[in-house]
């Protein structure tokens, strides 16, 4: 029987900036369809792995293939690969003067070169799947917190990623409004996307991970299903940081 591969494979990954190591040998992997939490205190490299997984920081050593390819060989094309790899951010980055329907196509026409009317097609339906078909002519200022990082989510997804990586999607909401997002990407984990996810809300990681990643100071210290990580059988470290920021 073949084995079937990750999806994503991170190997023995360090990433120095100058005399700083801030990953230490990490090794994550993420199979088809698996939603995986990064977790862990500020500082611990969480973003900086996730920055790494799409080449926007360059690891220093080590090894990150995805769909079998890998990534840190120069030959690679970043463009492509950033279109195959999703990436929501804690700021939105919309552009203020295009409608949410502008944001969404805007890729699609500039890097894939889809027609005008293939290319709303296309944004419409990535805007329908977020719940935002309603506010395709909205600009980003006419749209709520919540409403803005749904536009960014389906901007991403209208590229048809295999893998899609989240640092903090809820950190900049308020916290009514974190619930609208948390359920897109709850939509998306039944619709089978594979998700790498940093973030600190962890009732939806115990309630939606396949595992989860606790990391600090640059490594790995345990990794797990959520059954795992959020009990008394986690190690002490790991049980103090749910501790805190459970309160």
């Amino acid at each position: 029987m073949k084995k079937i591969e990750p999806l994503l494979s991170i190997s023995n990954l360090c990433k120095r900036f100058g005399d700083l190591e801030v990953l230490k040998s990490i090794d994550v992997s993420l199979s088809q369809g698996e939603l995986v939490f990064l977790i862990g205190p500020s500082g611990s490299g969480k973003s900086t792995l996730l920055r790494c997984c799409n080449l926007l920081e360059e690891p220093t050593s080590g090894s990150i293939k995805f769909d079998g390819q890998e990534i840190i060989d120069p030959s690679v094309d970043i463009n492509v690969l950033r279109r195959r790899m999703g990436m929501v951010f804690q700021s939105f980055n919309l552009y203020p003067h295009m409608s949410a329907l502008g944001n969404v196509t805007l890729a699609l026409r500039k890097a894939l070169r889809k027609s005008k009317a293939e290319a709303n097609e296309i944004a419409m339906a990535a805007l329908e799947r977020v719940g935002l078909a309603h506010k395709a002519a909205a600009h980003p200022a006419e749209l709520s917190g919540g409403q803005q990082q749904r536009v960014a989510i389906a901007r991403a997804l209208a590229l048809e990623p295999k893998l899609m990586l989240f640092d903090e999607p809820t950190s900049a909401l308020d916290p009514e409004l974190v619930g609208s997002v948390l359920n897109t990407m709850r939509d998306m984990r039944e619709a089978g996307m594979t998700m790498l996810v940093v973030s600190h809300e962890m009732r939806f990681a115990r309630e939606a991970a396949d595992r989860v990643v606790f990391m600090e100071g640059g490594v790995v210290v345990e990794q797990g299903p959520p059954a795992q990580i959020f009990s008394s059988d986690a190690q002490e470290r790991t049980r103090a940081f749910v501790s805190d920021v459970a309160r």
